[in-house]
C-alpha cells in the first residue's frame, strides 16, 4: 500500500460535505503532509499501519474541536471515518488526484 501522492478527500459532516485536498508522503510507519480546504491550509502528520492511516487535526472554525481521522487506502481509493469531537462521526472518502 502506498498512500503517497495527492488526494481529494470528502468528509460528509452534519454541516454538509467538506472537500479537502491532501498531499501525503509516507516514511515507514509514519507520514507527513499538507491539507488544503475551505478552512485553510494545515500541516498534518500521523501513523501508518499496513493500509491504514491515522491522524488528528485541531480546527477553530466553525468552532474549536479536535478531529480524529482513520482512513484505509486501497489502490487509488480511500475510505474511513472522522471523529468530530463531541459531534459524533462522519464518513470519509477519497480518490487519488
Amino acid at each position: 500500500m502506498s498512500a503517497d501522492g495527492n488526494w481529494k478527500i470528502t468528509i460528509n459532516t452534519p454541516m454538509g460535505a467538506q472537500v479537502v485536498d491532501a498531499e501525503i508522503k509516507t516514511n515507514g510507519d509514519t507520514f507527513t503532509g499538507v491539507t488544503k480546504g475551505q478552512m485553510g491550509q494545515q500541516e498534518v502528520s500521523g501513523k501508518v499501519a499496513g493500509d491504514t492511516l491515522t491522524w488528528s487535526a485541531d480546527i477553530t472554525s466553525p468552532m474549536p474541536m479536535k478531529l480524529e481521522f482513520t482512513a484505509k487506502v486501497e489502490g487509488d481509493n480511500m475510505t474511513g471515518n472522522v471523529k468530530l469531537g463531541m459531534f459524533g462521526n462522519a464518513a470519509l472518502t477519497g480518490v487519488r488526484a
